[in-house]
């Protein structure tokens, strides 16, 4: 197991904030662990705003940035979310320390239980749509979030970093091949939209929309709680990511193997809501992107399980104090549990079975191309 956080450390960051100066150590507890980049720590019995409070300790920076931007990154992320009453308050950022090398942050604890798919889908589609309709702030207002003025290349940006793991992953042929021809369209499709100059409708969006970053609360709604990756960028890449099969299959709390049609009516509903919120005219703008966002979103997603897989048998071999890095796999910074469950289903991800299947979305007659046309 990773060591937890510095409680000591936590509490001498938290009682150098006024709103907490009273905290004493016995009401941090820290949380089981579920995700790979952070540890979560409880404050019993206090309350801020009539809201209940929780750390978030970044263990690793998936962007790889330093641990004082870090924190200005996921700070300003719930800032702006929140706004949307999609999502946590923030109530203050703890500096990095000595016992307290990432730092923290201070948010507010949701009290809701992991969605169930695919009944709580519509939830996710108008907490999606609520945060996409927050107005653009102007240009020079929108730092530190990442500013995808193109979101197709932004998209296409990472998807290459990732990509170049590929060699090194020990791919099966056919899934290499599969690969492959989706990153030459990729390619092909960001030249194509460059050169066209085509409007893209843009937004403050999520990016890290998988179903188990959501709760959902006692009044019902799907509140994003994992939000470290915002951006102003596509919505269709939201929305791939909260229904493609890899998505779906990914957290064991709200696991589901969703039909094409239930995937087609969480579109449908997407953008009903936003035509409210936003206007028909918007909704209809955005609709012819959201099947090629969705096949950008599953390159995205397959490469970094490459990616993931390689820094993973890296780091089993390599002297971790000679590549420290604020980006770390490593098994050591990890529950071991859940380091073997995100193997295997990175594993399955890459197999030819599985990749077949979600590409057939777009690849086969009847899937949910066709399903979509005729909403």
């Amino acid at each position: 197991m990773p060591d937890g956080p510095d409680i000591d450390a936590l509490l001498r960051g938290l009682t150098a904030l006024p709103a907490f100066a009273g905290v004493a150590r016995e009401q941090l507890a820290l949380m089981p662990t579920t995700g790979l980049a952070h540890d979560h720590v409880t404050m019993e019995g206090l309350r801020l705003e009539g809201r209940a409070v929780l750390l978030r300790v970044p263990r690793q920076s998936q962007f790889a940035f330093n641990a004082a931007d870090n924190l200005a990154y996921q700070a300003a992320c719930f800032e702006r979310v929140a706004v949307s009453a999609r999502g946590p308050r923030l109530f203050g950022v703890l500096a990095p320390d000595a016992g307290l090398p990432m730092g923290a942050l201070a948010v507010e604890r949701i009290d809701g239980r992991p969605p169930h798919l695919p009944g709580d889908l519509p939830a996710l589609a108008e907490a999606m749509a609520r945060v996409h309709s927050l107005p653009l702030p102007p240009e020079g207002a929108r730092a530190p979030l990442a500013d995808h003025r193109d979101p197709v290349a932004g998209a296409l940006t990472e998807i290459e970093a990732q990509a170049a793991f590929l060699p090194e992953a020990g791919l099966d042929r056919e899934s290499a091949r599969a690969i492959a021809e989706e990153l030459a369209w990729a390619r092909a499709y960001a030249a194509e939209i460059a050169e066209a100059g085509t409007p893209q409708p843009r937004a403050l969006v999520l990016t890290d929309t998988h179903p188990g970053n959501f709760l959902i609360d006692r009044q019902g709604r799907a509140i994003i709680v994992d939000l470290e990756k915002a951006l102003y960028g596509a919505p269709g890449i939201d929305l791939a990511h909260a229904s493609v099969y890899s998505s779906t299959t990914w957290d064991v709390a709200t696991s589901a193997e969703l039909e094409v049609g239930e995937v087609a009516a969480f579109y449908a509903r997407y953008l009903a809501v936003a035509a409210e919120l936003r206007g028909a005219a918007w909704a209809a703008r955005l609709r012819p992107w959201l099947l090629p966002l969705r096949r950008l979103l599953f390159l995205r997603a397959i490469t970094w399980c490459a990616k993931w897989q390689v820094l993973q048998a890296r780091a089993r071999t390599a002297d971790k104090a000679a590549a420290e890095s604020t980006e770390d796999w490593s098994a050591e910074n990890s529950d071991p549990a859940l380091v073997a469950h995100v193997a295997g289903r990175v594993a399955l991800y890459l197999s030819p079975p599985v990749l077949a299947r979600m590409r057939s979305e777009w690849l086969s007659p009847g899937a949910l191309t066709e399903v979509l046309s005729d909403q």
